[in-house]
C-alpha cells in the first residue's frame, strides 16, 4: 500500500494497478505513477466530476485520447464494476458509481465478494476431503495475491465446468480453452490428491515439460489455492546421499564439524557416521535415526550437507470449505485495502 501517501495520483495509480486495469511498465519501479490512457481518463474526468455523465466526445476533448481509446479503457471501467453508462440518444453516458471512488469501490467489493462465493463453491464436487493432506505444516510466506474474479457467462462448447472455472479466475492465463486443459488437470490432480507432490511428480503426471506445469502453480499459489510445504518424507533419502557423498569427497572428519552432524546430539551424529564408515548405512536407517531430531534441525543438517529441502504442492485446505476460506481471506484483505486507499483519494481531492 501506498503508506501516508495523499498524493491523488499516486493513489489513482495504486488502485488501478491493483485492480489489474494497467501494467506496469517492463523496468518501472514500485511507487511510479502510471499516467497511462485510463490514468488521463479518470484524472481528468470521472474523478472531479464523477456523475456528470461523461459522452465519448467529452473524454476526448478533456484528454485528447481518441474514441477508440477511449471505447477500450471505458469497457474495462464497466466491466470491474467502476462506471456504470446509461443510453441517452446515440451517446453513452458514463458516470463513477456511486458519486465517489470509495463508494464505486464499495459497490466493487460487494459485488466481487459475492461473486467469488459463487464460483468457489464450485469446489464443493471436485476437493476430496483428507486428513492427511495438511499434517505438514507450509513453508508458504507473504507470496502475492492475484485472482480474476468473473461471474458465470455463457457455457463454451468444448469445455467442461472444471475447464470454465480456471479460465475464469485466470488459472489458465489468457483464458483460452487450449490453455486450460493443464490447468483443469492439474487442479483436478491437487484436489484428488492426499498427500503433497513435487513439480517433477506432477509434470510425469501430466505429460508436460517442469516449466509449464510451474507457470500453473504460480498462478494457483497468488490465488491462493495452492502452497507449497516441505517434502519430509523426502529428507532420509537426500541426507543419505548427500552423507555418502560428501563422506567420500572428504572424509568422516569433515561431517561433523562444517557437515553439521555436530550439531546433533552426540548418538545420532555418531550412529550417522559410525553407518557411512563401515557401509551399514541405508535410507530406513537414516530416518531411524533421524526420527527422534526435531524437524527443524532436519532442514539446517540437509542444508549444511549441501542439500535442499525439497518442496512439494498442495491445495491450501484439508477439504474445500478450507480452500474456499483461504482464498476468501486474501481477497477480503485486497478489497479492503483498496476501500482504504479509495477513501483516502477521495479526501485527498477535496483537499
Amino acid at each position: 500500500m501506498p503508506t501516508g501517501s495523499r498524493d491523488p495520483d499516486v493513489l489513482l495509480d495504486w488502485i488501478l494497478d491493483s485492480m489489474g486495469l494497467v501494467r506496469r511498465r517492463k523496468g518501472q519501479f514500485e511507487g511510479e505513477t502510471l499516467v497511462g490512457a485510463l490514468h488521463r481518463i479518470m484524472r481528468s474526468t470521472l474523478l472531479p466530476a464523477p456523475l456528470r455523465g461523461w459522452t465519448s466526445r467529452d473524454i476526448s476533448e478533456e484528454t485528447g485520447l481518441s474514441n477508440t481509446g477511449i471505447h477500450h479503457q471505458m469497457l474495462k471501467l464497466r466491466e470491474c464494476g467502476l462506471v456504470s453508462t446509461q443510453v441517452d440518444g446515440k451517446w453513452h453516458r458514463h458516470v463513477l458509481r456511486g458519486g465517489s471512488m470509495a463508494a464505486a469501490i464499495s459497490l466493487v467489493q460487494s459485488q466481487a465478494r459475492q461473486i467469488l462465493d459463487i464460483r468457489l463453491s464450485e469446489l464443493d464436487n471436485l476437493v476430496e476431503p483428507s486428513e492427511s493432506r495438511t499434517s505438514i505444516e507450509s513453508t508458504e510466506e507473504g507470496h502475492p495475491f492475484s485472482i480474476r474474479i468473473s461471474e458465470p457467462g455463457p457455457r463454451v462448447p468444448e469445455a467442461d465446468s472444471t475447464s470454465i472455472l480456471v479460465m475464469d479466475l485466470g488459472l489458465a492465463g489468457e483464458g483460452r480453452v487450449v490453455n486450460a486443459s493443464l490447468a483443469r488437470e492439474l487442479l483436478l490432480e491437487l484436489c484428488s490428491s492426499h498427500e503433497p507432490f513435487t513439480l517433477l511428480a506432477a509434470s510425469e503426471r501430466l505429460s508436460a515439460t517442469r516449466g509449464r506445469v510451474n507457470t500453473v502453480v504460480e498462478r494457483m499459489r497468488s490465488a491462493g489455492f495452492v502452497e507449497r510445504v516441505p517434502m519430509v518424507g523426502r529428507i532420509p533419502q537426500d541426507v543419505f546421499s548427500s552423507i555418502n557423498r560428501q563422506h567420500d569427497a572428504r572424509g568422516p572428519e569433515w561431517l561433523t564439524s562444517k557437515g553439521g552432524l555436530g550439531r546433533l546430539e552426540k548418538t545420532v551424529s555418531d550412529a550417522l557416521v559410525d553407518g557411512v564408515k563401515f557401509g551399514t548405512l541405508d535410507i530406513d536407517l537414516v530416518g531411524k535415526i533421524l526420527s527422534s531430531v526435531p524437524l527443524e534441525d532436519q532442514r539446517i543438517l540437509l542444508n549444511t550437507l549441501g542439500g535442499r529441502m525439497p518442496l512439494g504442492i498442495r491445495l491450501t485446505g484439508r477439504d474445500a470449505s478450507e480452500v474456499r476460506a483461504s482464498v476468501s481471506k486474501r481477497a477480503d484483505r485486497t478489497l479492503r485495502r483498496l476501500h482504504t486507499i479509495a477513501n483516502r483519494l477521495d479526501d485527498s481531492l477535496v483537499e
